[in-house]
């Protein structure tokens, strides 16, 4: 505090200070971070010297990087990244087992004039999906399909068993809300570095008459977009912020949530009780009742719990991937090289 007082917020960020096991050296926007090893920490000093975050947007460049030993990790792989990987016997991939979830978001469903209004046509998205095929496709078969957008690790969820794909059920379900012929849904946006699992979403969407077409978006933008709610139709997302079930709901199913696009008075009210109550038996019927709700009424068409792949070089003896329950990241101070 005494620092930032003194330099201020500007200055703060050209040279940001803290207690952990790295210390902050420069940063050069959008190219790079550069860290070394904090010799003070209170752990112990970390065995890797210097770190260097490069941001790299094409996967494909970032697994040639990987190739020729110009990094050691590549972050948020596809599948067909992840796969190049898996064909070379010097790389080795990893995959995370953080608290994420993947979902498609029906944007305009509080808007009475729109299809997605109707939940029978929100119900047939969630039976046009094959979530398995979209996971052996898209992230190698590492993300489990899912049923709920709570990850099922996390404390309060509800275990929830992920939609049946019928896609005969899913066109009996678009003729029932007065679209036997299907209809055009204008445009399908997916999260920054997930395209494979947005084409096949697509794919299996138009297959039942759903039909819509993708439409990139850069990383930043995206966020931006969804923060300030200005995403429309359909859209597909993630989480893996840390939590449990609460402050999952808290962000994308209470009214007031910084993602939620609406709500419901019943499930506000709920969410409002199980903030209330210190008792934690009742606190989690409380919160499982919120998220069989958002089943019921179907919120959300969720994808997968997320596993984010990550290729590794073989100067890496120990990535440290996974020693942090929860998070996405290494435990960077535990992380060891090969000698030079």
């Amino acid at each position: 505090k005494k620092y930032l007082t003194q330099v201020g917020d500007d200055g703060f960020r050209k040279q940001p200070i803290g207690a952990g096991p790295y210390r902050f050296v420069s940063h050069t926007p959008g190219v790079e971070v550069v860290l070394e090893a904090n010799p003070g920490y209170w752990r112990r000093v970390p065995t890797v010297k210097r770190l260097v975050m490069k941001s790299v947007p094409e996967g494909t460049t970032r697994v040639a990087m990987l190739k020729r030993g110009e990094a050691d990790m590549a972050f948020l792989l596809d599948g067909p990244d992840a796969e190049t990987v898996t064909r070379d016997s010097r790389l080795a991939l990893a995959a995370t087992r953080h608290a994420s979830a993947m979902w498609i978001e029906f944007a305009d469903q509080w808007d009475p004039r729109s299809p997605w209004h109707d939940r029978r046509v929100r119900l047939a998205v969630n039976h046009a999906l094959d979530r398995k095929a979209i996971s052996e496709t898209a992230c190698l078969g590492y993300c489990p399909p899912a049923g709920i957008v709570v990850p099922p690790i996390m404390d309060y969820a509800l275990q929830v068993e992920p939609p049946l794909y019928d896609p005969q059920k899913a066109k009996q379900l678009l003729a029932e809300a007065g679209y036997p012929k299907g209809f055009d849904a204008g445009d399908f946006t997916p999260l920054p570095g997930f395209w494979t699992t947005g084409e096949a979403a697509v794919n299996y969407l138009n297959a039942v008459g759903i039909r819509t077409k993708l439409r990139p978006m850069e990383r930043a933008a995206f966020y931006a977009a969804w923060q300030e709610k200005k995403l429309r139709g359909l859209f597909l997302t993630a989480a893996g912020n840390s939590g449990n079930a609460a402050t999952r709901l808290e962000a994308f199913v209470y009214s007031k949530g910084s993602y939620a696009y609406g709500g419901y008075p019943d499930i506000d009210e709920l969410f409002q009780q199980q903030a209330r109550e210190r008792d934690p038996a009742k606190r989690e019927a409380v919160l499982h009742r919120i998220q069989q709700l958002t089943v019921e009424r179907v919120m959300f068409a969720p994808i997968w719990n997320t596993r984010v792949l990550i290729g590794v070089g073989p100067k890496v003896i120990d990535h440290t991937i996974n020693l942090v329950p929860m998070s996405i990241f290494p435990s960077y101070e535990d992380m060891r090289l090969k000698s030079p």
